[in-house]
């Protein structure tokens, strides 16, 4: 994907399958390939159970990779030794989706945030100071660092979870769904705070969400996945404005209008047909039972993602030439 800017991390023909049976793999992650550029947001969107998750953990080594290449910064982090993986791991974090179960109940605040800097040997002299900072940081006083996580509410314990990220002075963060567990009023603060800091500190985000509008706010380029493929992916203007894969388009026509008028008159376009099963599928497009355009060839060869405008790939074979 030919771009003048500077690639970050790049995910190339990437897979992740887990067995669930001794005969049945669940093919979680399928044939997946994109790149991240230095200082973007890349969002991943799609539907329940589609493999976004699975896809931003497997870029950050928590699940070895089934095939497939990631680089990040050049450097293929799927081969990398114990000594070069802590230099992956200090450059690239992640901010979890539920802020109840990733902190540790049992640990305090300042001691939460001051692990990745004692497994780094990072502010050995003024551990304590650095702490302080991360938590003004992200909005959140010094005070906080001797409390407990249970004496938070779920955005402060999201703040708590974004320093934590940030403790390291990491370059690239994957956000998986840091919004979906709280409240619709405190979503939108943990969002502007996130832009923020990605201003501030020159980070690079994967942002995974299944929040559509949220997801256009954030993003520089979305990427959609349906059942562990990426069926289209183009700059966030670009995929809102004129969506070209049959699934995109119903899923942006899902997104409620804010106006009661305009609400009511628009075309929502509803899927029909029988969701398929990520385990032992075989080849074909993965959407074509719920697609009105599927043809047999849909069901009998998957669609390539392939550029049909500049910087616009879709994976459908209603733009095969």
């Amino acid at each position: 994907m030919a771009n003048d800017k500077e690639v970050l991390v790049h995910v190339e023909h990437l897979k992740k399958y887990f067995k669930v049976h001794k005969k049945d793999t669940l093919k979680a992650v399928d044939d997946v390939s994109f790149d991240i550029y230095k200082g973007e947001t890349l969002g991943l969107v799609g539907e329940s159970g589609c493999g976004k998750t699975t896809c931003g953990r497997t870029v950050l080594g928590l699940y070895p990779a089934t095939e497939g290449v990631i680089e990040y910064a050049g450097r293929d982090v799927t081969k990398l030794g114990k000594k070069d993986s802590l230099w992956f791991k200090k450059r690239a974090q992640m901010i979890f989706q539920d802020p109840y179960a990733s902190l540790d109940p049992r640990m305090t605040v300042g001691d939460i945030i001051g692990e990745g800097l004692e497994n780094f040997g990072l502010h050995p002299n003024d551990k304590q100071e650095r702490i302080s900072e991360l938590l003004s940081l992200v909005g959140l006083n010094k005070e906080h660092a001797g409390r407990f996580p249970h004496e938070f509410s779920g955005g402060q314990r999201q703040r708590i979870g974004i320093a934590r990220a940030l403790a390291v002075d990491p370059e690239f963060i994957v956000c998986d769904e840091p919004i979906s567990a709280l409240d619709v009023s405190i979503q939108a603060q943990v969002v502007n705070l996130l832009i923020k800091l990605q201003k501030e500190l020159g980070l690079t985000y994967l942002f995974i969400a299944h929040d559509l509008s949220m997801v256009k706010h954030i993003s520089d380029r979305v990427g959609v996945m349906y059942m562990g493929h990426i069926v289209e992916l183009a700059s966030s203007d670009e995929l809102y404005g004129d969506p070209e894969h049959p699934y995109t388009k119903a899923l942006l026509s899902a997104i409620p209008i804010p106006n009661p008028e305009l609400e009511r008159s628009k075309k929502v376009l509803p899927l029909e047909g029988e969701v398929g099963s990520p385990i032992n599928c075989g080849p074909g497009c993965r959407f074509a039972s719920r697609c009105k355009y599927a043809s047999e060839k849909c069901k009998s060869e998957t669609p390539k993602l392939k550029e049909i405008k500049k910087g616009h790939f879709v994976a459908c074979h209603l733009f095969d030439k």
